[in-house]
């Protein structure tokens, strides 16, 4: 018998950011190495509109995580562990990783 695998409750489950919080995760989401600020602004680039609070949550406790520490999830060197090692977390990355390959084009 397999494990059961938990899947990430769907985004209209969660409120939408509002422009406050918004404006609080960019601030949160400022870094000190250049290729996490790259994958984070993508990812704003891409996603900002249709973030809730559940990618926020898998958001903030990426930010805590040291500069090294996230470029290395970022870029498949490592998975997250331990605490990290949930739904929001995942979800958030795999937005992340997606939104780092190329850049966002204006139309």
């Amino acid at each position: 018998m397999g494990e059961a695998i938990a899947t990430p409750a769907p985004a209209a489950a969660s409120p939408l950011l509002s422009e406050r919080e918004l404006s609080k995760l960019h601030w949160r989401c400022r870094r000190g190495l250049l290729e996490n600020d790259l994958f984070i602004e993508r990812f704003f680039a891409r996603f900002e509109p249709e973030l809730n609070q559940r990618h926020a949550q898998g958001l903030a406790a990426l930010m805590d995580l040291s500069d090294n520490d996230l470029l290395d999830l970022l870029l498949r060197r490592k998975e997250p562990q331990e605490a990290l090692d949930v739904p929001e977390v995942h979800e958030v990355l795999g937005m992340l990783r997606q939104s780092g390959g190329t850049p966002v084009l204006a139309a």
